[in-house]
């Protein structure tokens, strides 16, 4: 029987690869957007179903999974990719753009979940894969509201893992790292326009900006990520964390291997914090 996946986030990016990964795979694929978009239908007219989804939007998702089971004939796998992110001074960062961020990157996820869980609990398995973040398990500046939203999915997916196993859905989190080819650092930063930076941090958010530019890490390749999606949703097994990255695979060390004032110094100095206590003294 050929399994069905529901992704979110697939107009563009990291969505758009994942369903053409999984359609190549030979899974069905119910593709998700706000807007919804006639290419990876075209491009597997047999394995793929584009509809439209709003993660904010509870209605528009029943519509989008009544629709994929309709077509396939059933639910197998979720994957949570829609994310949105911004560039800030958490002080000056608009309550409005707070509120949009957690919307999507968490409540989003919960409304998706909440709503795939009865179709998989019926089917008497599953699996989600929730599409976290490097900084799910560390912080990073300009990015307090991005990473507080992702460290929630984190605290949310682990919960869930525990729970879920007694209805034989597994619960997975995939964790990459800076991907630069995609347009999700440029929406960031297109983002970062609605927040002013305040006189008083200009000096430091042009430093912690450019710490960032200079990023001292490879970029994570997108396929890579992709690879380690289909492989969450594969896994049998109860491993709950896929790291996908150079970056992300120091951040777990110094976070998990490291004394916390190791941690604490070792992460000052990958974002420049170092550098800056030199510069303001």
């Amino acid at each position: 029987m050929t399994n069905t996946v529901l992704i979110t986030g697939c107009s563009s990016g990291l969505g758009k690869m994942t369903a053409r990964h999984f359609a190549a795979e030979g899974w069905n694929v119910i593709a998700t957007m706000r807007k919804p978009e006639p290419d990876l239908a075209n491009e597997y007219p047999e394995r793929v179903l584009v509809h439209a989804l709003d993660v904010s939007d509870p209605a528009s998702i029943d519509a989008a999974i009544r629709a994929g089971i309709e077509r396939f004939g059933g639910l197998d796998a979720v994957v949570n990719n829609a994310g949105i992110t911004m560039v800030s001074v958490f002080e000056a960062t608009p309550a409005e753009a707070i509120r949009r961020i957690f919307e999507t990157n968490v409540v989003g996820l919960m409304n998706v979940t909440q709503a795939a869980l009865p179709h998989l609990r019926q089917r008497g398995s599953g699996t989600i894969v929730n599409v976290s973040s490097g900084v799910g398990i560390v912080g990073i500046p300009l990015l307090s509201i991005y990473v507080a939203s992702k460290q929630a999915v984190e605290g949310l997916s682990e919960s869930l893992s525990y729970e879920l196993e007694s209805q034989n859905i597994r619960i997975k989190l995939v964790e990459p790292g800076a991907m630069r080819n995609t347009n999700f650092a440029a929406t960031g930063m297109a983002a970062s326009q609605a927040a002013a930076v305040p006189d008083d941090y200009k000096a430091y958010f042009d430093h912690a900006l450019r710490s960032m530019i200079d990023y001292p890490f490879p970029s994570t390749e997108e396929q890579s990520v992709v690879h380690a999606i289909h492989a969450a949703a594969t896994d049998p097994s109860h491993r709950l964390r896929y790291i996908v990255g150079p970056d992300v695979e120091e951040y777990a060390r110094l976070r998990w291997s490291t004394s916390e004032d190791q941690y604490l110094e070792g992460m000052s100095r990958l974002v420049g914090q170092l550098a800056w206590r030199e510069t303001a003294k």
